[in-house]
């Protein structure tokens, strides 16, 4: 059992892993308490299965990886940073977490902050660099994503001004908490640089504390970047294994935590400061057995595991076998560039250090520093004379070229065990496969391996990944360059990014002014949008295909009634308003008349179809446009934009009256004399009400506009109301007793039958007016509209495009699944298999009297009659390729 210095007996706490009851002291680190208490394995690599331990100790951590599973589960969370508390559970894992079913009960929060200068990193070079600026007067921000200030200060025996530099960073920190315009940010990571100085930062507060995590939006007009440097590992054979340390590494666990992290330390190093780190391992009680010096041809060839947890019993330099449980490896540092890359920063590789460094100035508008290790100053005086020239914007100087050897790998006829990233499994040999299938650039090898694309972002095997594929490709580290550093800079939870917008106050919950009738009456819902719409209407003892049938027989053979108030409504008007509208539809809308009613379509600029809907002509510069219900939001945004960016000169005001109005979709042949109950006043004929037009009048004695409009290819009128009266229409129209409700499954069943498309579920981004059969809503004559130029482009014409068609199972009874692929073989060949289309749309039909789909097939209108096959799990169904309008293709019904 490793055992804890002297003078490290804090506060005990108890704490459990892998369901084995441990203890630790206050202060600790997950990964401190288990060394402490001998746990050398404490997860499984995510590929291979291999035993992992404790390789670094804070965010640099690529192995120990745990699920917290008390107080709240929470998944893939480095042990490294998780600070002890009483109670807290947690256990190893096989590369991959799990979420908790059930919601979480912690608060997160989020606030803005401005100051003069924000510095990041409380190491020397940054408290320097914060006692510099504030000495200005400046409004200071100083965050440090650990618990205590002072950067590697704990984790050395380093001293300031002849204290210890724990104690100086301390007593620094406590003399800028106490001056009033400076804020001291603990355990607070800043993840993100964005424009503008601009940084987003995650504090995280506590278990004990009201908000767990709280997110800070900073704007900053001044930044120095004091994030310090990793220390870089050597990929060599069995360098995965628990045992296997960054030096700096277990210096932290022995100075900082006064833990041991073995008995017998074998050191692997290519640089000075392992040295250090091997003096205080020693003087803590740790045997030093031997160190090989890579600079003096001393290499580490591998390492041997013992039984049990498989950590390492031996470690062979050369072909010497040296008995040891700890081997610590050192292969120089990397300075944490990444903030000042996500900031548009330009990197140059440092030979002396082996490592990329900040080059030259700050980028374009951003105001940023570097300082410290960060910027390549690796000695404490170095950093502290850094951070003060930093923090009070002196001239510093320029950072010494120390030419140097660097070692990256241990030469070997076998690569298959030298690992450069820990948590993805990634080796030497899987750089060289990569290299071998042609890949030249650093990212595409980092896709193709995975190497850096874990939960550390490669800080660890980040430069080392670089470093072997230069060495592979025979060039130079430089030349090859390094990968993009992006946000965020350590995980952070979606919990957190959500904070307070949660449930109804991330997406809020929209309903209708009949809402508690349909939740009295037993509706179940649907989201569509945010909105809850009455999927159907189930009577007692029926399952959803039943009663989707009984509203569907109802519509098609008397009536029916459906909440149709969710589409989308914007009013439109000024003098150029019909010039808008021609603009933005494919057929013309200028030409409507004063209580008319058109049908049409929205593409985009590349002619795919954006939306579709109504267009009510209220008065020659009012128009009221109607949309989807999902795309109600985006075509007013479209509308805006296209104005203020590309229009500003038409004069139009366009305004959202979606919830200004309740709508009551009356649809089946019974309709008609519905309406005539209830609306005495109105002459509700065909010669008097024709189709697509609109007449205001009294509906139930409440004002109303009533629309001779049809879902369904059935006579049916769209009355709208003001939103307070939507409640008492719905009781009108329901009280007749001669009209059944439905809802939203039997609409689509109504529509799909007459071959009218959803946008969005019938198409996908890919599908033109042509190819949905409506050549016909484009049109001939207009000069422009948006996407006219694209529907002559030879792409969208050439033969064989996805069309909709009509598709009848050959068992009637069968229903294919939506998303189904469509193939011409009634045998599947050898893959690939070529795909013809999809299912969009599927249902049983009562009117039909057997099942039918929708579908986007290639070449589709010419495949009428031909047979096709969607294959099912192991089955292919054959299916009949059909006309699109199944039901009523002549559209006798429309009128009654």
């Amino acid at each position: 059992m490793t055992r804890r210095r002297a003078g490290h007996e804090g506060e005990k706490l108890r704490f459990t892993f892998d369901g084995r009851a441990y203890e630790g002291r206050r202060g600790d680190t997950l990964a401190a308490a288990l060394l402490a208490n001998g746990v050398r394995r404490i997860g499984t690599s995510v590929t291979l299965g291999r035993p992992r331990g404790v390789y670094g100790a804070w965010t640099e951590e690529p192995n120990a990886v745990v699920q917290i599973e008390r107080p709240f589960p929470e998944p893939m969370v480095q042990a490294t940073t998780i600070m002890l508390y009483e109670g807290l559970a947690a256990s190893s894992l096989a590369g991959r977490g799990r979420l908790s079913p059930d919601p979480d009960p912690a608060r997160y929060d989020a606030t803005h902050a401005h100051c003069d200068v924000l510095v990041v990193g409380a190491g020397p070079a940054g408290l320097t660099a914060a006692l510099a600026a504030a000495r200005t007067g400046a409004r200071v921000i100083l965050a440090d994503d650990r618990p205590v200030a002072g950067g590697s200060l704990p984790d050395t025996a380093e001293t300031v001004d002849g204290r210890p530099g724990a104690q100086w960073a301390l007593e620094t920190a406590d003399r800028l908490q106490a001056l009033p315009d400076v804020r001291v940010l603990s355990r607070t990571s800043v993840v993100g640089y964005y424009d503008h100085n601009y940084l987003v930062a995650v504090e995280r507060r506590g278990e004990d504390a009201v908000t767990r995590e709280r997110v800070w939006r900073i704007r900053a007009g001044r930044v120095v970047l004091a994030t310090g440097a990793h220390e870089r590992p050597i990929a060599f054979s069995g360098n995965d294994l628990p045992g296997v340390m960054l030096a700096s590494a277990a210096r932290a666990y022995a100075n900082r935590y006064g833990v041991r992290a073995g008995r017998r330390a074998v050191v692997f190093t290519a640089g000075d400061s392992a040295y250090d780190a091997a003096r205080d391992l020693a003087e803590a009680g740790v045997e030093i057995v031997e160190i090989a010096d890579a600079r003096e041809g001393r290499l580490v060839t591998g390492v041997l595991g013992g039984s049990g947890d498989q950590g390492v019993r031996a470690v062979l330099i050369g072909s010497r076998e040296v008995e040891a449980d700890l081997l610590l490896v050192s292969g120089g540092w990397n300075p944490v560039v990444h903030l000042f890359s996500q900031a548009g920063g330009e990197l140059k590789y440092d030979k002396g250090l082996g490592a990329f460094v900040p080059g030259g100035a700050a980028p374009a508008g951003q105001a940023v520093e570097v300082a410290g290790s960060a910027r390549g100053v690796l000695t404490l005086a170095g950093c502290l004379a850094d951070g003060e020239a930093a923090g009070s914007g002196s001239p510093r100087a320029p950072l010494a070229d120390v030419r140097a050897e660097h070692v990256w790998l241990v030469p070997s006829d076998d690569y298959t065990g030298h690992f450069v990233d820990l948590q993805r499994d990634v080796t030497v040999a899987d750089l060289r496969r990569a290299t071998d299938a042609g890949l030249r650039s650093v990212e595409h090898v980092k896709r193709y391996t995975t190497a850096g694309t874990a939960h550390d972002q490669g800080k660890t095997s980040g430069t080392l990944t670089g470093a072997v594929v230069a060495h592979l490709l025979g060039v130079g580290v430089a030349d090859l360059g390094t990968t993009t550093f992006r946000a965020p800079y350590v995980p952070v939870s979606f919990a957190t990014l959500a904070g307070r917008d949660r449930g109804a106050l991330h997406d809020p919950v929209r309903v209708t002014a009949m809402h508690d009738w349909h939740v009295s009456h037993g509706a179940l819902f649907e989201n569509v949008g945010q909105w809850k719409r009455p999927w159907y209407y189930p009577a007692q003892g029926e399952d959803m295909e039943s009663a989707v049938l009984r509203e569907c027989r109802a519509v098609r053979r008397a009536a029916g009634a459906m909440d149709a108030s969710t589409l989308g409504k914007i009013d439109v008007q000024g003098p150029d308003a019909g010039e808008l509208l021609d603009r933005l539809y494919t057929n013309m809308m200028s030409t409507l008349k004063v209580g008319a009613i058109r049908y049409g379509v929205m593409c985009r600029a590349d002619g795919m179809v954006f939306d579709d809907g109504t267009v009510i002509r209220l008065a020659p510069d009012r128009f009221l446009v109607t949309t989807t219900t999902g795309n109600a939001a985006a075509v007013l945004d479209w509308m805006e934009e296209w104005l203020q960016t590309e229009w500003p000169g038409l004069r139009v005001h366009c305004t959202s009256v979606t919830e200004q109005w309740a709508t009551v979709a009356l649809a089946g042949p019974g309709s008609r004399d519905v309406l005539a109950g209830l609306a005495p006043d109105l002459a509700v004929d065909t010669e008097s009400f024709p189709f697509m037009t609109w007449r205001d009048t009294e509906v139930a004695g409440l004002p109303a506009r009533v629309c001779r409009i049809s879902f369904s290819g059935e006579l049916a009128y769209e009355i709208n109301v003001g939103w307070w009266y939507g409640a008492e229409l719905w009781k009108a129209v329901l009280g007749t007793g001669a009209v059944t409700p439905y809802g939203t499954e039997t609409m689509h069943v109504l529509r799909a039958e007459k071959g009218y498309p959803i946008i969005g579920q019938d198409t996908d981004g890919t599908v033109t007016p042509a190819d949905l059969g409506m050549d016909w809503v484009v049109s001939k004559k207009k000069a422009d509209f948006i996407g006219k130029r694209s529907h002559s482009r030879a792409g969208i014409t050439r033969p064989g495009r996805r069309q909709m068609v009509g598709l009848l199972p050959e068992d009637p009874d069968v229903l294919v699944p939506e998303g189904t692929q469509l193939v011409a073989f009634d045998r599947l060949p050898e893959p690939p298999v070529p795909m013809l289309g999809h299912v969009t749309s599927s249902y049983r039909s009562a009117a039909l009297g057997r099942t039918f789909a929708l579908a986007l097939v290639s070449g589709g209108r010419e495949r009428i009659g031909e047979r096709l096959y969607a294959p099912v799990g192991d089955h292919l169904i054959p299916v009949t390729v059909t006309h699109h309008v199944l039901y009523d293709p002549e559209g006798a019904r429309r009128d009654g």
